[in-house]
């Protein structure tokens, strides 16, 4: 049996034969070079094209010794974002795990960015940004998708009391046993799950730190502009009343109440 990894990446896809295994060859260049021993989860939901063909073929071209492991996960059908995310983070065994979008619209190597604030300073969510002074955008998306996502921020800034600029970059580092329960009684399946997981880390007084990280706009978003928005502020609403009416309980043990902190 191997020997649990120190890193664990999970990366929810959804019909990304076209980008995925320029994707792993990436995250495994970088990897190798850091000498660690490291699993790449990518959580399949539902592809309706060869995204779950091409990560086997890939995996199976590692040997089984390999440093970096891959594994393939199925949802079986489409699920949504949030329920890969967290499908992923519950089967994984490093005690820290990257939560990363397919394309690495930020690139894999800023890792590092994130990696001492959760190993030094103790936190156990940080989360990289496009919305900090210190953040580099090189390739943006289009005007009008900039600022709905402005706005859903201010939504959400407003809605849940959550302090970030940017929750939904597709880039997080967590500390496994710290977030466990929280992905446990998580219950957003789509693409709002970065704000349930925050509003959970916040009432369980888990501490969050929000990244500045270089992000790269990239091609075959799977977000809807049309219909997504509306469903992830649904979503957001139902976080805070499932809240209100005592659904979330207490979390891993603490009481809740606590503050994430930036």
């Amino acid at each position: 049996m191997q020997a649990r990894p120190r890193l664990s990446i999970v990366i929810p896809a959804y019909n990304e034969e076209a980008r995925i295994l320029g994707s792993l060859e990436a995250a495994e260049a970088y990897l190798l070079r850091t000498g660690e021993d490291v699993e790449i989860l990518v959580v399949d939901d539902g592809s309706r094209d060869g995204t779950a063909g091409a990560v086997e073929s890939f995996a199976q071209k590692r040997p089984r010794d390999a440093p970096v492991s891959i594994r393939l996960l199925r949802n079986g059908r489409n699920r949504g974002k949030g329920y890969s995310v967290k499908y992923g983070v519950l089967m994984s065994r490093g005690d820290l795990i990257l939560i990363s979008d397919a394309d690495f619209s930020t690139p894999i190597d800023e890792l590092r960015r994130l990696r001492p604030t959760v190993v030094d300073e103790g936190y156990a969510i940080a989360i990289g940004s496009r919305g900090l002074k210190e953040s580099r955008v090189e390739i943006h998306q289009a005007a009008w998708r900039e600022m709905m996502g402005r706005g859903f921020n201010a939504l959400v800034r407003l809605l849940t009391g959550l302090p970030f600029r940017d929750t939904q970059c597709g880039f997080k580092l967590v500390r496994r046993q710290e977030v466990l329960p929280l992905f446990r009684a998580a219950r957003v399946e789509r693409f709002a799950w970065d704000v349930g997981i925050l509003y959970l880390a916040r009432k369980a007084g888990r501490r969050v730190r929000e990244v500045p990280v270089l992000w790269r706009n990239a091609a075959g978003t799977k977000v809807n502009a049309l219909v997504d928005p509306l469903d992830m502020l649904k979503d957001i609403v139902r976080i805070v009343l499932r809240d209100r009416l005592g659904r979330y309980g207490r979390l891993g043990g603490l009481q809740a109440g606590g503050d994430a902190r930036t």
